[in-house]
């Protein structure tokens, strides 16, 4: 029996239903059109422009830090960031060195040994005498060498005294301890303001 092929009205239809249709899977579809047909225009591709990055380097906008061994804030610093127990208009006098110490003792050239018995008698005599200001005076501190991966403060007796000043008994009748204003020794000597005596 003899194949019966399209009619030109078959093909023409044909033609027309393939030309809407869109293939579902594109590798796999066998392509029934013409040879002589021009294929089917592609998407047209959209370009994405990459964002461009300006030259850098690595590190180039990390801040230079100095390198310090001061692991800790200054004793000044210290000293200074404790908060005002005392009169804030005495405090402010006092830190100008408009109020004058009633009295003082000298620790220079004492071992630590010595210097604590001294400041625990000196600071109990003049609270039991109703005095409310007096000056402890330490030194700066001779400079030494330091070579070492440890460094080493200046001045033992300046870095100790605040320490026993805040310790039993000195701590019980001690209100503030500030630096000295520059008229009556500078960092080199501390103002320690008294309780009232009970």
């Amino acid at each position: 029996m003899k194949k019966r092929g399209l009619s030109e009205e078959d093909k023409e239809l044909w033609r027309k239903v393939s030309n809407t249709a869109k293939p579902m899977h594109t590798a796999s579809v066998r392509s029934n059109r013409d040879p002589s047909e021009s294929p089917l225009p592609l998407p047209k591709q959209i370009e994405v422009a990459s964002p461009k990055m300006s030259a850098f380097k690595i590190g180039s906008k990390a801040k230079d830090k100095k390198p310090t061994h001061n692991l800790m804030p200054s004793l000044s610093d210290q000293v200074a960031s404790q908060p005002v127990q005392m009169d804030r208009k005495a405090f402010g006098r006092m830190k100008k060195g408009k109020l004058y110490p009633e009295a003082r003792i000298d620790l220079h050239g004492m071992t630590l040994a010595q210097a604590h018995p001294a400041l625990i008698g000196f600071v109990m005599r003049s609270y039991g005498e109703g005095k409310r200001l007096v000056l402890v005076i330490t030194g700066k501190g001779k400079s030494k060498q330091d070579d070492g991966p440890i460094p080493v403060r200046m001045g033992v007796l300046k870095h100790q005294v605040p320490q026993w000043l805040q310790m039993m008994p000195l701590k019980s009748v001690v209100m503030q301890v500030s630096e000295a204003h520059l008229k009556h020794g500078g960092s080199g000597a501390y103002y320690v303001y008294l309780r009232r005596p009970r």
